[in-house]
């Protein structure tokens, strides 16, 4: 196994650990809800508990994260152990999910109307509460799914000069890359993990 296989088959897509099929649009909303839950600061595991919370309820739809109301969003949200930031979190929602139907009627007529990449970012951080964080964890999973390709940052390439990985591909597969470096990075390279970096053997900073 080559080294790019081992760290795709180690770090997984988000969405995939999440059981979301992004190729439906049902998906792509689930995965939308799950990338303003991941942009906050908080941990990996508490923004998965809390979306799988969501989805076990069925407050998965623009529509139904309205309906439901901010009462019920908080203790939504302090079920999944997002306690920390469960007010503002339900406030937020609320207002992306009423802008979104008013203004583009579901996400992927948000998508019909961005004219490119550059466009469709603009107009994700548009939104009160999405930022340049929670849009680029949304916009790099759906490349190879939406004619999408944003940016990637400099951590994730200097992660990969170290691993001797060449970020020239596109689609998909950048998505599954970047995606497998950035786990890396959070849960190994920013905690000094070295010893115990399942990726360790092909790093050029350990030798």
């Amino acid at each position: 196994m080559n080294r790019i296989d081992r760290l795709l088959s180690l770090f997984p897509l988000y969405s995939k650990d999440l059981g979301i099929d992004l190729a439906e649009s049902p998906g792509r909303f689930k995965w939308f809800l799950a990338s303003i839950l991941f942009g906050a600061r908080i941990s990996e595991k508490i923004a998965s508990n809390t979306y799988r919370w969501f989805d076990r309820c069925g407050v998965n739809t623009a529509e139904k994260i309205v309906s439901a109301g901010w009462d019920e969003l908080v203790k939504m949200l302090d079920e999944g152990g997002y306690v920390r930031y469960d007010f503002s979190t339900a406030t937020k929602l609320l207002n992306i999910m009423e802008v979104l139907k008013e203004e583009y009627g579901s996400l992927d007529g948000l998508y019909d109307q961005s004219s490119d990449t550059n466009d469709l970012e603009r107009r994700l951080k548009e939104f009160k509460g999405i930022g340049a964080v929670t849009t680029h964890i949304f916009l790099r999973e759906m490349r190879g799914i939406w004619n999408v390709n944003p940016d990637v940052p400099d951590k994730v390439k200097e992660i990969a000069g170290n691993l001797d990985i060449d970020l020239n591909v596109e689609g998909e597969k950048l998505a599954r890359i970047e995606t497998a470096l950035v786990k890396l990075n959070l849960r190994y390279c920013k905690h000094k993990g070295c010893v115990k970096c399942p990726m360790r053997e092909y790093c050029k900073r350990r030798r």
